[in-house]
């Protein structure tokens, strides 16, 4: 394939993005970067809907020559709709990260599969790389 057919302008990522799945904030994306996050576990069912918090995961994605790298982080999203740097306890750890995982087998399979486009970790992110199980 040649470069015009793999590369995307902002508004078709977005949409392709979209398709994945409830993953993609629009309003926190750009030509610079797309935001994405998974609510994958309520911290307590007993608040009320508009109050409840949950335990999950966000991701950058940033274009680069010829794909993209991302950064990812776990953590509360609270009642403000704020994603905050918190350990997950051990009760949702595994849930939140195979949620994760999914989605990212997910974005790899468009990117790679369908765009021949790579993705991988930044050079800077220091956790553990996506996607190692399948690879």
């Amino acid at each position: 394939m040649t470069e015009e057919k793999t590369t995307l302008s902002h508004g078709r990522y977005l949409t392709r993005f979209a398709q994945l799945g409830p993953y993609l904030r629009r309003e926190k994306s750009s030509n610079e970067s797309y935001f994405f996050d998974c609510l994958s576990a309520c911290v307590s069912a007993k608040k009320e809907p508009e109050n409840r918090e949950f335990w999950g995961w966000w991701l950058e994605l940033v274009p680069k020559k010829k794909g993209f790298k991302y950064v990812y982080t776990y953590g509360k999203y609270d009642q403000q709709g704020d994603w905050l740097d918190i350990e997950l306890p051990n009760k949702y750890t595994e849930e939140v990260k195979q949620s994760l995982e999914v989605f990212y087998q997910k974005i790899s399979g468009f990117l790679e599969g369908e765009l021949s486009l790579n993705i991988k970790a930044a050079p800077s992110f220091k956790g553990a790389k996506l996607g190692i199980k399948a690879k």
